[in-house]
């Protein structure tokens, strides 16, 4: 299989040069050449399977240049109980008759981004094997959250990389502020960036397209790659989980072969709900991918009305790993629903570059309406639903998978569909633990700090605190940088000397 670039003018390249790049050289997207297909006897045989099995099985057909030894070890090295907590890695929790919860934060940060990031240095490693480049390799990162340190812990002291993170200073929790500075490692860089994740994230496409910037990394030896979603390595990852939890449901006998499902995503870079748009591509049966965002509702705007426009104020909410105005992986969808047309897909890439703003044709607006349904919710309605579900379930949501299951609601309310329904839940509720505590607790009248207050949620609730945030306080800060959005050029090469 061959990748090809989403703005069209790069080359074919192999699945192993699309990992290590990252990103195309004309500032475009990896996409395969082709989806592969699963028939229902496909899907069948994945039930017997663990994760690990159906991860190699799902995989492999898109990294054809991968032996399955390589892609074995790949797995194996990811998906194991030292790295998660669970032996089903993302298991199905059954809420009601038609809704489960599928728990993705059950990896060493206790975000949905380890499921990616805790395979991607493998493939990495593995590509520049293939390649043959001896560079050493830069991980650079823009992050809203949870991808920084998930990144940092997947890449710490891996051989021949380095990687650096930028973050919004003032724009994550603090529990994912304090992950990320106390992180360890002899290669690992943070630095926190004066501006929101936007201005993070620009600046990091920025760095990407400098000549002067690779020139600066060419004289080290180094080149750089990429860890965001925009990395097809990142990408491919997240299909499996969903291809993994239909089979699941055809297990323990709750589909039929064949049976649809709706697919809920809580999602600010569009790459989580993407990864279940391959999914149904492969043979998933899906009725509706419905897209939830909370006050930042770029995204909602979009998929209602086929016109994209981040020209409107940035809102700092309660789940913050979804404040996003520009959406980087929304390009792979137009790409896919205009059937390839990299020219038109590149020319509203250019319009959103020099406007911040740009409307898709009706033939793709309507391609897109027919599978995906779109709403969003406040700060007010995520605490009310985290309270709502705990009352009725006695199950804890964190703040972003709360938005999902309050916008699963509107949507039940605005079309009356009871099809069995997944909700991706994106992180644990201590990550977010301060917002969670108030929503299931009454704290009237006090004040108490954000690990006592885990404390205190654990105690209400009787769920257990993750590790990787448990002694989180007590540890050593490690990374003290804060750089403008306009030095982050300057910043990346001070802290690569």
């Amino acid at each position: 299989m061959q990748y090809q670039s989403s703005r069209g003018k790069s080359g074919s390249v192999s699945a192993a040069q699309a990992i290590v790049k990252g990103i195309a050289p004309d500032g475009g997207l990896f996409l395969p050449d082709h989806i592969p297909h699963l028939t229902n006897q496909d899907i069948e045989a994945l039930v017997g399977l663990n994760y690990q099995d159906r991860a190699q099985y799902i995989m492999k057909q898109f990294l054809s240049d991968f032996s399955e030894e390589e892609l074995r070890s790949c797995v194996e090295g990811a998906y194991n109980s030292e790295n998660f907590d669970n032996e089903k890695i993302a298991p199905l929790i059954r809420l009601s008759d038609s809704l489960y919860v599928m728990e993705l934060w059950h990896g060493p940060t206790s975000a949905f981004k380890d499921m990616a990031l805790q395979i991607l240095p493998r493939f990495l490693t593995t590509s520049l094997n293939k390649t043959g480049d001896d560079a050493e390799i830069v991980i650079l990162v823009a992050t809203s959250g949870d991808t920084g340190k998930a990144a940092l812990e997947g890449f710490k002291d891996v051989p021949g990389t380095r990687i650096l993170v930028f973050f919004p200073q003032e724009g994550v929790s603090q529990v994912q502020k304090l992950q990320m500075l106390t992180q360890e490692g002899n290669n690992v860089y943070v630095a926190g960036v004066e501006g929101n994740f936007d201005d993070a994230q620009n600046g990091v496409k920025i760095i990407f397209a400098s000549d002067a910037a690779a020139e600066a990394m060419a004289q080290r030896n180094m080149k750089l790659s990429s860890a965001n979603s925009i990395n097809w390595g990142r990408l491919l990852p997240q299909i499996v989980y969903y291809v993994s939890a239909y089979a699941d449901l055809l297990a323990d006998g709750t589909l039929e072969t064949g049976q649809k499902i709706n697919i809920v995503v809580p999602t600010g870079n569009f790459g989580n709900i993407l990864a279940a748009f391959y999914a149904g591509r492969m043979g998933v049966p899906i009725n509706r991918l419905i897209c939830a965002s909370n006050a930042n509702n770029v995204l909602t705007d979009f998929i209602k009305t086929g016109s994209y426009d981040r020209n409107r104020i940035f809102e700092k909410t309660l789940s913050p790993s979804m404040d996003i105005l520009i959406s980087s992986n929304l390009e792979r969808l137009l790409y896919e629903v205009t059937d390839h047309d990299s020219a038109k897909v590149a020319a509203w890439m250019q319009e959103l570059k020099e406007k911040g703003c740009y409307s898709i044709d009706e033939m793709s607006r309507q391609a897109i309406l027919d599978l995906f349904w779109a709403d969003y919710s406040s700060d007010n309605e995520t605490i009310a639903r985290i309270r709502r579900v705990w009352e009725q379930y006695g199950y804890l949501l964190d703040t972003h998978t709360a938005v999902a299951a309050d916008v699963y609601e509107k949507y039940r309310a605005a079309t009356g569909d009871d099809t069995l329904t997944i909700i991706a839940s994106t992180a644990s509720p201590f990550k977010f633990g301060s917002s969670v505590a108030r929503s299931v607790m009454d704290l009237t009248g006090e004040s108490f700090g954000e690990f006592e207050l885990l404390r205190k949620l654990a105690e209400k609730t009787g769920w257990e605190i993750p590790k990787g945030i448990k002694n989180l306080e007590q540890m050593e800060i490690r990374h003290s940088t804060v750089t403008t959005v306009a030095d982050m050029q300057k910043t990346m090469l001070a802290l690569l000397r």
